[in-house]
């Protein structure tokens, strides 16, 4: 009975564990945080573009949109992220958490 005890206790931490992961590693989190940074880049290159090259797109700074849109996004995965947070993991009922001899 003891090892079926210890069993369940270490199944038992390796749920908190992964339910701690998982709200680390949350796609939310990655996803608009990759876009932040190459939206703030894109940007950079639409803010730093040269005459020839706004020529050669027919006056339309494409990567200051497409930046500016990246970085939009980003952040509205992160305030997505902010506003509904992945929930913690439900408590275990009271039965499975009493020790038993």
């Amino acid at each position: 009975m003891s090892d079926e005890y210890e069993y369940q206790h270490e199944v038992e931490e390796l749920e908190e564990k992964s339910a701690t992961a998982a709200r680390l590693f949350d796609v939310r989190r990655i996803i608009g945080g990759l876009f932040v940074v190459y939206g703030v880049i894109v940007t950079i290159a639409g803010i730093t573009v040269s005459d020839a090259d706004l020529k050669k797109a027919e006056d339309i700074n494409i990567n200051l949109w497409t930046g500016l849109a990246m970085l939009a996004l980003g952040i509205l995965f992160l305030v997505w992220l902010k506003l509904r947070p992945t929930p913690p993991p439900p408590p275990l009922p009271a039965s499975d958490t009493e020790q038993q001899p």
